[in-house]
């Protein structure tokens, strides 16, 4: 891997995380690919809504430069033919995406490594776990793009265990119970967690939030845990060793997250558990992240 790439952050997101089409998906899949090839024909100059990883990318782009390049990669499994729709969508919102890869109908998870991508976002569940078994940060996208958020800062949240953090710790506490879970996290309290799947996307993101000075940054973090007291020691131990800093932290206790993450105003939020997932997508677009034990 050359100078350039490990300096670049690189998203690879499929059309229907970035474009509302669920309409164009419905007559897929109620009268084949057919009737879908015809409609985006059809409705080719028809500008697509934005969908839930929208946000993400226009503000991810808009701090793309030489000091901080970020590359966007559309990853599609329509044909070149049926994404001339969404290319045109692209142009309209000015997104600057250059590189795409159209599979006609195949999984578009080999390409996420073909193109080093950081972080992997899409619709379809199985690309998704294939691209986490891979070893590359990946969510399956839920939610409305409709945000009550900062206009112009990204704001990205994240759960710990079997997100940021291995599932080490989740594990003991859903074979063995709270009691179990709250003894062990306290006495490993200085012993690091070991690394989840989107460790190296959030040190990546880092690296371009610290180009910029601390003050009115234009990145800012937040981790959005069901831990509590005691057993967030261990997690601000591990992310003391990383040497990986999040603006905010949320140790809930088991509350509701959605509400919080509607209050810091998340672009987007990764949380491996459904529950959580289902919660927070009321409020902010959510990836899910179908890692570690709650997900066997």
């Amino acid at each position: 891997m050359d100078n350039i790439k490990q300096q670049k952050l690189v998203i690879a997101i499929s059309s229907r995380a970035l474009f509302d089409l669920d309409e164009s998906h419905k007559i897929y899949k109620e009268k084949g690919v057919k009737a879908y090839a015809k409609h985006q024909e059809e409705n080719e100059n028809v500008i697509l809504e934005p969908g839930v990883g929208f946000s993400l990318v226009k503000k991810l782009l808009a701090l793309n430069s030489t000091k901080t390049p970020i590359d966007v990669i559309l990853l599609s499994r329509n044909s070149a033919d049926t994404g001339l729709r969404i290319f045109n969508s692209i142009e309209h919102y000015d997104l600057n995406i250059t590189r795409a890869a159209f599979t006609r109908g195949e999984s578009t998870q080999p390409f996420v490594g073909a193109f080093e991508a950081d972080l992997f976002l899409s619709s379809n569940y199985r690309d998704v776990q294939k691209a986490l078994e891979s070893g590359y940060a990946a969510a399956s996208i839920l939610g409305s793009s409709t945000l009550n958020n900062s206009k112009t800062q990204l704001r990205i949240a994240f759960d710990g265990d079997a997100v940021i953090f291995s599932d080490e710790a989740e594990k003991i506490f859903q074979e063995k119970g709270l009691e179990a879970f709250a003894k062990s996290e306290n006495i490993s309290a200085n012993v690091e967690l070991k690394a989840g799947p989107f460790k190296c996307f959030l040190e990546s993101l880092q690296k371009i939030q610290s180009a910029f000075p601390e003050e009115n940054n234009p990145i800012r973090t937040a981790l959005v845990t069901a831990r509590s007291a005691p057993s967030h020691k261990r997690v601000i131990h591990t992310m003391r060793q990383w040497g990986i800093r999040i603006d905010e932290s949320f140790f809930l206790g088991g509350l509701d997250k959605g509400i919080f993450l509607k209050e810091f105003g998340a672009d987007i939020f990764f949380d491996d558990q459904h529950q959580h997932c289902k919660s927070a997508s009321k409020y902010v677009p959510t990836g899910h992240v179908p890692s570690g034990i709650t997900n066997k």
